[in-house]
């Protein structure tokens, strides 16, 4: 008996190959806004700043706790409010993203446009004609570039009634946000002039009647043995490194302050305060 034979096998069919559906381009991304200025916070540098009437603002930025604050702010202000002036209240992480990191904001942040460039001729035009005696200072800084000791000199520029605080462009740290915390203010309130030659600078002082007294630690007298009345122009340098040799031949006196012991130096803003605190005492 014969066995019956199988069919053959087919052979298997090949499975058609799916091709990747082809997605949809995407739509074109929406242009991110870009914002110009400077993000100035903390309560005494926002509040300053809006209460200046030469400040251009764009946005202003409070947590839920200080919106309440920030209304009362706007309602006082005198700065120029921008066409595209925004106020927002935004929790705490996406106020901290807008800043540099480790910024103490309290919860207070303000976008605005840098002062005008302020000039020396303007700050002594203010001042009465000679021969005049009426007391003026003036602050010198040179190749001072760390901001929050510049920022802390315009401070007690501000406590102690300085005409200007004046420094070099080059070397020396911008307006930033940092700057303006330290200063607490006073950014608003003393003029900051950035000059191309301090040692030219220190010249056009002595023209208009200024009297220019280096701080070193060198200095044969004591800030307090020399007569500070009438107009004193007060020059400190960098620490360490001290003025410079053509700033230092342009001081008509250098002095020191009278410090003693194992660390006989002052950081410049904490010598700042010092000798503009002995001036206004001798006045």
């Amino acid at each position: 008996m014969s066995r019956a034979r199988r069919p053959p096998r087919r052979p298997p069919r090949e499975r058609p190959v799916e091709r990747p559906r082809e997605r949809p381009p995407a739509p074109p991304a929406e242009p991110t806004r870009r914002e110009s200025g400077i993000w100035i916070y903390g309560r005494h540098a926002v509040r300053a700043a809006l209460t200046n009437p030469t400040r251009r603002c764009h946005r202003l930025v409070a947590t839920a706790e200080t919106t309440a604050e920030a209304q009362k702010l706007l309602g006082e202000t005198q700065a120029r409010l921008l066409p595209d002036f925004r106020t927002e209240t935004l929790d705490r992480p996406r106020l901290e993203a807008l800043l540099a990191k480790g910024a103490v904001h309290q919860g207070l942040a303000l976008l605005a446009e840098p002062l005008p460039q302020a000039f020396l001729e303007d700050v002594l035009a203010e001042l009465p004609p000679l021969p005049s005696s009426e007391p003026a200072v003036v602050v010198m800084l040179d190749q001072i570039s760390d901001p929050h000791n510049v920022g802390a000199i315009l401070r007690s520029a501000a406590a102690f009634g300085a005409r200007a605080v004046v420094l070099p462009e080059h070397g020396t740290p911008p307006a930033s946000a940092a700057l303006a915390k330290a200063a607490s203010g006073a950014l608003e309130q003393v003029p900051l002039i950035r000059v191309t030659n301090l040692a030219r600078a220190l010249d056009q002082l002595k023209e208009a009647g200024f009297w220019s007294v280096g701080l070193e630690e060198s200095g044969e007298k004591t800030l307090a043995d020399l007569d500070l009345d009438g107009r004193i122009a007060l020059v400190l340098g960098a620490e360490g490194e001290g003025l410079r040799r053509l700033t230092r031949e342009r001081c008509d006196f250098l002095a020191r302050l009278p410090t003693s012991g194992p660390i006989a130096s002052l950081n410049v803003s904490n010598a700042a305060a010092i000798a503009l605190y002995e001036v206004a005492r001798r006045r």
